[in-house]
């Protein structure tokens, strides 16, 4: 296991290698959510119904593993499990799945998923004294440009509806950074922070949602069930949060997330084949400007540091 005690610390470049890679994994599935909610809500399903598929198929599957390992409060203090069961659980969730109601997906992907580093990284400067480097804003300024670029074209509006999903999209953005930061400062391991934040949700949320709506979601099509169950509850809910914990573990919290800016370029580049859909020039331009703000805010290797002295 390498050595990664102090929160400062530089990865070393297999380390760097290792990151990114889990980093890259969790943010090609966290482009396919996008497009199932939109779908779900689009034919049978409401974000509540959405939400309730996920926890209780991710509860259920993770309940054994956390029966085995525990809520670790020692480690987390009070404070950092309530960090992880709302940023991981059901309130993060509702709040990005709710204004998909208002916004359109690419202003999700924008809004939420890609800013993600700059929410992150804000709070792990406070929380965990993370260093805020020049290179790191370089990249964060790079990634707001082009995050702004994509919402600006998808027909951002100032004044309108969508500013209502807007609002949702940053604050379950802020929210996610919680859970972030508290598992890098506990030294949780992914699959444990994503138990908890699951089954908690399967405790709370679920038996809430089946007393207001009942047996409702099973009006819906299997084939819509099926697809949110595999997006939601097992790739999304379980394997990306795996990803991405052990990216952060590497990495560090702000380093691990900055991938998550690379969401809305994944997302239209697999809209090329599925969709058919080819993003415009502005849209290349602005993915350009996300992925080289991601790989300096990430900590990729820069030719200049190698003749620093």
């Amino acid at each position: 296991m390498s050595q990664k005690g102090h929160p400062l610390s530089k990865p070393t470049a297999s380390e760097y290698i290792r990151g990114s890679l889990y980093g890259i994994a969790a943010v090609s599935i966290w482009a396919s959510w996008i497009v199932a909610v939109r779908l779900g809500i689009r034919t049978s399903l409401t974000p509540w119904d959405i939400t309730a598929i996920r926890f209780g198929v991710a509860g259920l599957i993770l309940l054994p593993y956390l029966l085995t390992k525990g809520l670790a409060v020692d480690r987390l203090g009070w404070a950092g499990l309530a960090a992880i069961m709302l940023g991981g659980g059901a309130p993060m969730v509702l709040v990005s799945y709710g204004g998909l109601v208002f916004a359109p997906a690419a202003h999700a992907a924008s809004l939420y998923t890609a800013l993600i580093p700059l929410y992150v990284a804000i709070l792990a400067a406070v929380v965990l004294g993370e260093a805020f480097t020049v290179a790191k804003r370089i990249g964060l300024a790079l990634i707001v440009a082009g995050v702004l670029g994509i919402v600006l074209g998808a027909g951002g509006t100032i004044g309108s509806r969508q500013n209502i999903g807007h609002v949702m999209f940053i604050s379950a953005g802020v929210l996610w950074a919680s859970y972030v930061v508290a598992l890098r400062k506990a030294r949780l391991d992914g699959l444990h922070a994503a138990a908890i934040a699951a089954v908690g949700s399967l405790i709370i949320y679920v038996p809430a949602y089946a007393i207001i709506f009942g047996t409702s979601l099973f009006k819906a099509p299997w084939h819509d069930l099926a697809l949110q169950a595999f997006v939601h509850g097992f790739l999304v809910a379980v394997i990306s949060f795996v990803f991405i914990g052990r990216a952060v573990n590497i990495l560090g919290a702000s380093n691990g997330s900055a991938f998550a800016a690379l969401a809305p370029a994944i997302t239209a580049i697999l809209a090329i084949p599925v969709l058919g859909e080819w993003p415009a020039t502005s849209d290349w331009i602005a993915m350009l400007l996300i992925s080289g703000g991601v790989y300096i805010a990430s900590g990729g290797p820069l030719p200049a540091r190698r003749v620093e002295h």
